[in-house]
């Protein structure tokens, strides 16, 4: 007799640095949301899930409106589309607070399904360059050294 798949555990991102290793990860957008999937080295079936929004989307009151919508539609669409070992960033965008909630559970649900189909068919990827640096510190200085000498020489 066959198994019956375990049910995924979820943990919520809290700490900046599993953010930053999310954002080196495959991402995608679709509709009022940006969604980053990085899958773990570590052999935990759990999946972590994390919730952001800018300030381009507006005062505190727009960015947690839309923070609680986009936890919401987690809640409803990753048991059905998440993989086990991954870490989930969802990113609010423009339209989030504010896109019909039919809408949002699709650009949601659209984003998962692609995500993993685009893991699928490329495999993991190379994470995105980031000017070998490794710390805020070091991407600030590699930042400016690229900035163009404005001096006019004579």
């Amino acid at each position: 007799m066959a198994e019956a798949p375990q049910a995924l555990t979820f943990e919520r991102l809290k700490k900046r640095p599993d953010f930053l290793l999310a954002a080196k990860a495959p991402a995608l957008s679709r509709g009022a949301v940006f969604i980053q999937m990085r899958q773990r080295a570590d052999q935990d079936p759990t999946v972590r899930v994390g919730f952001t929004a800018t300030k381009k989307i507006g005062g505190a009151v727009e960015r947690n409106r839309a923070k609680r919508r986009l936890r919401e539609a987690a809640r409803l669409v990753l048991p059905l589309h998440a993989r086990p070992s991954h870490d989930y960033v969802f990113i609010a965008r423009g339209g989030t607070g504010t896109r019909e909630w039919g809408r949002l559970l699709d650009d949601v649900k659209t984003a998962l399904i692609s995500l993993a189909a685009e893991y699928d068919r490329a495999g993991p990827r190379v994470p995105r360059p980031s000017s070998g640096a490794h710390s805020t510190d070091q991407v600030a200085e590699a930042a400016s050294s690229q900035q163009p000498d404005l001096k006019v020489s004579g």
